[in-house]
């Protein structure tokens, strides 16, 4: 059996978590799931749709929004409890975060983004991102059960037709005073609204070549095409762009249909958050940037006279 640590914000499911779910099942027929929080309860049963069969729900009234620590204990708990060959988890930020501490409440080893698994008796086999997506690692994990997440993209997310709705089994896990002390109390700002990043079919991302005014046509073009504005490292560095909007390792990982990426040289840090893109667009005034090895069109020009022209024809195409 298998057990897969899915999240979700605030009663909001975390898409990319499914793509966890596919991994396992190519792992053993039997995936269970633990997702944390009340606001989970109402959530539990679709996984159903994904090949979930049991999800076990930790709720404790302490638990109101993200809560790392809380939610690794309450993890290692239900692993302690169900005794899985592996425990995963989708290789994103909070992903990464609840099962690194879910592992140290284990005293077991963690492979991090892993693109491809295969079980053994106490011994597994991995293969994950090194360096940014750059090199491919193929190591052995020496543990009685494998604690891994899987690379976000790595695993396309499949459905189930049919598929009965998951059962669910809520469970009070021991917390301590410590595991509630790093917790999110409140949040600050417009609450987002529109097309996320990591759901975006269309994004326009822009680096420094764009300037620091130079988004307007950006967020146009996004807009008419549906998607939404991403950055580079630089752009939020420099306080242009929020950093919810940063593309990259140290950002958000995506694979849009479409990806735009406008006066960015193209770091080996952005690289590995966008090179998943089906189609990309690069602009840029430097023929030689290293983004432009990565696209599939480039186009060797001044954004500032460029996307304005882009704009105008999509706007004029769309009537």
């Amino acid at each position: 059996m298998i057990l897969v640590y899915v999240d979700h914000d605030r009663g909001t499911l975390d898409e990319l978590s499914l793509q966890a779910i596919t991994a396992a099942r190519g792992l053993d027929s039997d995936v269970q799931a633990v997702m944390v929080g009340s606001d989970a309860v109402a959530l539990a049963p679709r996984l159903g749709e994904f090949g979930v069969g049991t999800v076990h729900v930790a709720a404790d009234p302490r638990i109101t929004d993200y809560t790392p620590m809380a939610s690794g204990r309450a993890l290692a708990s239900a692993a302690q409890q169900v005794s899985p060959a592996a425990v995963l988890a989708v290789g994103s930020p909070r992903g990464n975060e609840v099962l690194a501490h879910a592992a140290a409440v284990l005293d077991e080893p963690f492979a991090a983004e892993c693109t491809e698994i295969s079980l053994g008796a106490g011994v597994a086999t991995v293969t994950r991102n090194r360096w940014a997506g750059n090199v491919l690692e193929t190591a052995r994990v020496h543990a009685p059960m494998l604690i891994a997440s899987v690379a976000a993209h790595a695993f396309a997310t499949e459905s189930i037709p049919g598929a009965a709705p998951a059962s669910v089994v809520e469970f009070s896990p021991e917390l301590t005073d410590a595991d509630l002390a790093v917790r999110v109390v409140d949040r600050v700002g417009s609450g987002g609204g529109g097309v996320s990043l990591a759901e975006a079919k269309v994004i326009v991302s822009g680096g420094r070549g764009v300037g620091e005014g130079g988004f307007g046509p950006l967020e146009e073009l996004a807009e008419l095409l549906g998607g939404t504005v991403g950055c580079s490292r630089v752009v939020t560095s420099a306080g242009w762009r929020p950093h919810a909007e940063q593309v990259g390792q140290t950002g958000t990982k995506v694979a849009p249909d479409l990806y735009f990426a406008i006066g960015i040289s193209g770091a080996t840090q952005h690289i590995a958050g966008c090179k998943n893109a089906k189609t990309m667009i690069a602009i840029n005034t430097d023929p030689e940037a290293t983004i432009m090895s990565y696209a599939d069109y480039a186009i060797v020009g001044d954004a500032g006279q460029i996307m304005p022209a882009i704009v105008d024809a999509v706007r004029a195409a769309k009537g």
